[in-house]
Formats: structure tokens, C-alpha cells, sequence
């Protein structure tokens, strides 16, 4: 049974930093293509950062470009999303995906077939 987790959303200030959590069971890391994406009200899924991690590959999205960061914690099963700089545009619900994959997938909502239940970011 694959299920994602998510965790360490929160209220921060401008300017601040928060390090999101995405446990990941029933699955192997290496085979899967992971990203985290963010959902404002009344807006589509925005995709932020992708990795695939047989190759370490990672893809931010310009918004976030410099600011986040994507890894996979030294936990095998754990996917990590740091967030620095940020800014009141990036309040938002942020879910972490995940599909098999032979190699870099898009960084797009309706390819990704595993989903976490998100955690809320609001930044004042």
C-alpha cells in the first residue's frame, strides 16, 4: 500500500525558512519520480521541484528557482522540500507526488498518480 505523507507546514514571517517532510512507504525511491506541488485557493496545482533520484536529477520552477530545495533524506524513505526566502506568494496547500519512472517526468499534476494529503505554508 503506497501512502505519502506529509508534514512541517506552518505560519511564517516574510523572509523566513520551513524544511517540508514527505514520508514515503510502500515503495522503492529509486524507481519513482517525486515532486512537490502547491495549490493556492482557486488556482490549478503548480508544480515546484521535481527529482529523480536514481540519477539525482532535479528541476525547479522559475517562482521558486534559488529559494527551495528538493532532496531525499538520508532516510531511505523520507523526501525533503527547504524552503528559504520565502514570500506571501508562496502561501499555498504543498503536496508531494510520486509515479514509477524510468527516468525525469514532467513536472505536471495529472502524470503523477501518488499523492500525499498536504500541508498548509501561509507566509504573512
Amino acid at each position: 500500500h503506497v501512502q505519502l505523507v506529509e508534514s512541517g507546514g506552518g505560519s511564517v514571517q516574510a523572509g523566513g525558512s520551513l524544511r517540508l517532510s514527505c514520508e514515503v512507504s510502500g515503495l522503492d525511491l529509486n524507481n519513482y519520480c517525486f515532486s512537490w506541488f502547491r495549490q493556492a485557493p482557486g488556482k490549478e496545482h503548480e508544480g515546484v521541484a521535481r527529482i529523480f533520484e536514481l540519477t539525482s536529477v532535479k528541476y525547479y520552477s522559475d517562482s521558486v528557482l534559488g529559494r527551495f530545495t528538493i532532496s531525499k533524506g538520508n532516510a531511505a524513505n523520507t523526501l525533503y522540500l527547504q524552503m528559504d526566502s520565502l514570500k506571501s506568494e508562496d502561501t499555498a496547500m504543498y503536496y508531494c507526488a510520486a509515479r514509477r519512472c524510468n527516468g525525469p517526468g514532467p513536472l505536471a499534476a495529472h502524470w503523477y498518480n501518488y499523492w500525499g494529503q498536504g500541508t498548509q505554508v501561509t507566509v504573512s
